[in-house]
């Protein structure tokens, strides 16, 4: 039956230009577009309260770790998020010392001292034997302790650089690492080193000690702020879907009533038609 002239969807009640193909493809999109966002949001927001729990956790372990007796080094490998803070214990003869510049220690600015211990299986641990506030300085760097050692620390994973604050920076003059990493070091000596480090549990030397850093990818760094800040805008999204569905609804609405009226112009009712 063909459209007459004045042919107009409104006609029959108000309502029912939501019948018309346009507004089925608009509800279609309107009913999977809400549950997805809010899935997403939902996903997020989970995904940032797991990296409070590892947070909260982290710190519950770190307490518990120093109370553990410490373990050698080489059975602790490779370092996960179940062996990263624990406490362990390696011997050997300091070797090669480097500086890691412009680490922070709470709001100051300084350096750590990094000193690569020979074992005797030949392979160097790198060892942060502290922190010392201001430029990188050798001059200021007290002396590491000759002959064979053993140092007790907390495990920790290679570093990423630009990562968890760790800078990117690369040109560093002779004597110093940007990261503490076997892929950095590796270039530095002539011999294999650890795919870990150790840092200390008592400065050495009257150097402050450096606390045990979090695992990556866990805890409440950049990323686990990102979830939050990506919880917020799905459910924006979901909430601007509705906003504009109920706008096309009022302005469709609106447009029935003046078509019913006969004020809708010509152009405006060959569109609704389509």
């Amino acid at each position: 039956m063909g459209r007459g002239v004045g042919w107009c969807p409104y006609r029959g009640g108000v309502y029912r230009f939501l019948l018309t193909p346009r507004w089925w493809g608009i509800n279609v999109f309107v009913l999977l577009a809400i549950p997805f966002c809010i899935f997403m949001g939902s996903w997020q927001l989970s995904r940032f309260e797991e990296r409070v729990a590892d947070h909260q956790g982290a710190e519950a372990r770190a307490a518990s770790d120093k109370r553990e007796a410490a373990r050698p080094v080489a059975e602790m490998l490779p370092v996960d998020k179940a062996t990263v803070g624990k406490q362990v214990t390696a011997t050997g003869r300091y070797g090669t010392q480097l500086l890691v510049p412009d680490r922070e220690l709470g709001d100051r600015r300084g350096f750590y001292v990094l000193t690569l211990l020979r074992t005797s299986g030949g392979s160097a641990l790198p060892v942060v034997r502290g922190w010392l506030p201001g430029d990188a300085d050798a001059a200021k760097v007290p002396a590491a302790p000759s002959g064979v050692v053993t140092v007790t620390g907390a495990l920790q994973a290679s570093e990423q650089p630009g990562e968890n604050g760790v800078p990117a920076q690369g040109g560093l003059p002779a004597g110093q690492a940007g990261a503490i990493s076997a892929a950095s070091l590796v270039n530095l000596v002539s011999y294999d080193v650890y795919d870990a480090w150790v840092t200390l549990n008592e400065g050495d030397g009257g150097m402050e000690a450096v606390p045990v850093s979090a695992p990556g990818d866990s805890g409440l760094d950049l990323k686990a702020f990102q979830n939050l800040g990506y919880t917020g805008e799905w459910f924006v999204f979901a909430g601007f879907v509705v906003f504009m569905w109920f706008r096309l609804l009022r302005r469709e609405v609106e447009f029935a009533r003046d078509a019913e009226l006969g004020l809708a112009p010509r152009g405006d009712d060959e569109r609704v038609a389509v």
